[in-house]
């Protein structure tokens, strides 16, 4: 047996002798331009991905998202929207495949099965060539799941007024004017119609502001009993008594606003 032959000599019995080198894999035997996953591939990938988040800061700086209202749980008629970046799904609840006795389609089979794919797109399509011609499962299924996302966002978006949404809930400032909860009126408001206009008549979602009304007592009492607007007929069923209390609370609101 030739001296030294087959012998491995470790100084330290904790240090493993088959010790996994840190040189980075010959990648030689792939065609086309090759290169370390780490760091190389990976410092580029983080430095793509901070372009784009200083792009998107940027942009939210620039143009940002108008707030609204206080949530009102008495507007029924209001229609809550998810974040543009949900859009997509928001839209796919409204086919009738998605929907309605459907639903669970909607919300976790198409979905599931779309991100399932695009998750297992680098396992099912694991050639060594990275052009796309040379992926074709993997480029067809992102250009697939893109255009949807784009598709479907797109027909959701194109459906909102955003910007008469955003006025019709931007939040309103609150009142400095004192409430006299003393007033016999008051009671009567809180009884009839704080739930739309607010304890401060202020206004909410689902009704004006009654501060800086020009209305006259006769005007008001006709609202009050018949409605304007959106507002229906017989929100008010009390009394011509508290009725008279009534106009005279929101009246002397506004006179201490016009001093």
């Amino acid at each position: 047996m030739e001296r030294g032959k087959g012998m491995r000599y470790v100084g330290d019995s904790r240090v493993k002798a088959d010790k996994t080198s840190t040189v980075p894999k010959d990648y030689s035997e792939y065609p086309g331009r090759t290169e370390a996953f780490w760091p190389n591939f990976l410092l580029k990938e983080w430095l793509v991905g901070s372009v784009f988040l200083v792009g998107f800061l940027c942009a939210t700086v620039a143009a940002p998202t108008p707030l609204e209202g206080l949530a009102d749980p008495t507007n029924a008629s209001y229609i809550p929207l998810p974040d543009w970046y949900f859009l997509f799904l928001y839209e796919l609840l409204k086919y009738d495949f998605a929907s309605g006795p459907y639903i669970i389609m909607g919300i976790l089979v198409i979905p599931g099965l779309a991100f399932g794919a695009l998750l297992l797109a680098p396992f099912l399509d694991n050639g060594p060539g990275r052009r796309p011609p040379q992926r074709p499962i993997a480029v067809a299924m992102m250009i697939l799941g893109l255009a949807s996302v784009i598709w479907l966002t797109y027909e959701s978006a194109s459906a909102v007024d955003w910007k008469q949404k955003a006025e019709d809930n931007k939040p309103i400032p609150p009142s400095d004017i004192a409430i006299d909860v003393e007033h016999p009126g008051y009671e009567i408001y809180e009884n009839s119609c704080l739930g739309c206009h607010g304890d401060s008549l202020e206004g909410g979602a689902s009704g004006p502001t009654l501060i800086g009304i020009e209305y006259s007592d006769e005007e008001l009492a006709d609202i009050s009993e018949n409605g304007i607007g959106d507002m229906p007929p017989g929100m008010f069923t009390g009394s011509d008594e508290e009725l008279e209390q009534l106009i005279d609370f929101i009246q002397s609101v506004n006179a201490e606003e016009s001093e």
